[in-house]
C-alpha cells in the first residue's frame, strides 16, 4: 500500500512539472503560444465549458458513440476470432481475406460509411466498430490458437464435448488476449469516432475541435483533446475494472478446482 500510494505521488508529481514547464516555456516565450497553447487558458475554457453546460450534448453524443462502437466491435471480433479459430477449413480460406481487409487503412471508409448511414451517430459507430473489430479479433484468434494440444487432449479424455472445451479450455485460454485488446480498443474507439466526426458531423467533440481549429484557436483545441483524454481513461479504468472481477472470479477455489465437467 506504501509503495502504490508514493508511485501514485510521483505520478502526480512528474504531470505538475511536465504542465508547470508548459506554461514556463510559454510565458519567457521559448515556445510561441500561437502554436503551443497555454495550460492556464486551456483549463479555462474547460471549465468554462462544463460551467456553462455547452459541452454536455457533445459529450453525450462523443460517448454514445464511442461506447457502441467499443462494444459492438468488441462483442463482433470475440465471436469472429472464436469462430474462425475453431474452425480450421474456414480459417484457412478467410484468413488471407481477414488480413487484407486489416490492412486497408480505416480511414478511407469514412466518406463511405457517411453515404451509407448519412451524417448521424451511425456513421461513426461504423468507423469505429472497423478498428476495434480487427484488434479483438486478432487477439482472440491468437489466443484460441495458442492452446496447449496437451490440456486438449486431458479435457477431452475427461471426456468434455465441444462445449465444455469452449467454456473450461478456449475462452479462459483467451482471457489475457481479449483484456489486452479491450484496452487498446478503448483509445482507438475515441479515434474513430472523433475522425468521423471530423469528416461529418453538428455534434460531438470531435465537432468542437474541428470548430476551433477553423479560427485556429489552440487552447480550445488543446481543451477538446484534455476531455477526450479523460474519457479514454475512465473507459480504460472500468475495463480493468471488468478485468480484475473475472481473474478474481477465475481465482476462487470453486473455479479453480471444478475441473471440465
Amino acid at each position: 500500500m506504501k509503495n502504490a500510494k508514493h508511485l501514485f505521488f510521483l505520478r502526480v508529481l512528474l504531470l505538475v512539472g511536465l504542465i508547470a514547464a508548459w506554461h514556463l516555456l510559454v510565458k519567457w516565450a521559448v515556445l510561441p503560444a500561437f502554436f503551443f497553447g497555454e495550460p492556464v487558458l486551456v483549463w479555462q475554457r474547460v471549465w468554462q465549458w462544463f460551467a456553462s453546460g455547452e459541452i454536455y450534448p457533445h459529450l453525450l453524443t462523443t460517448i454514445t458513440e464511442t461506447l457502441l462502437a467499443f462494444v459492438l466491435g468488441s462483442s463482433l471480433g470475440l465471436l469472429g476470432g472464436l469462430w474462425l479459430a475453431l474452425n480450421p477449413t474456414a480459417s484457412s480460406l478467410l484468413e488471407p481475406y481477414v488480413k487484407a481487409l486489416n490492412s486497408m487503412p480505416r480511414v478511407i471508409l469514412a466518406p463511405i460509411f457517411a453515404v451509407w448511414f448519412g451524417l448521424g451517430i451511425w456513421s461513426k459507430v461504423a468507423l469505429g466498430v472497423t478498428i476495434v473489430f480487427f484488434i479483438v479479433f486478432f487477439n482472440v484468434y491468437q489466443g484460441v490458437k495458442e492452446v496447449s494440444p496437451v490440456v486438449l487432449a486431458n479435457a477431452r479424455m475427461l471426456g468434455a464435448n465441444a462445449r465444455q472445451l469452449l467454456r473450461t479450455v478456449y475462452l479462459p485460454s483467451a482471457t489475457s488476449w481479449v483484456f489486452s485488446s479491450l484496452h487498446t480498443s478503448v483509445g482507438l474507439a475515441f479515434v474513430g469516432v472523433v475522425v468521423g466526426e471530423y469528416l461529418g458531423s453538428a455534434r460531438g467533440i470531435g465537432y468542437l475541435i474541428l470548430q476551433a481549429e477553423g479560427v485556429f484557436d489552440i487552447n480550445t483545441v488543446y481543451a477538446g483533446i484534455l476531455v477526450l483524454t479523460v474519457l479514454a481513461l475512465m473507459l480504460d479504468g472500468l475495463v480493468g475494472l471488468l478485468e480484475r472481477t473475472v481473474y478474481r472470479w477465475r481465482a476462487t477455489p470453486t473455479a479453480a478446482t471444478s475441473g471440465v465437467a
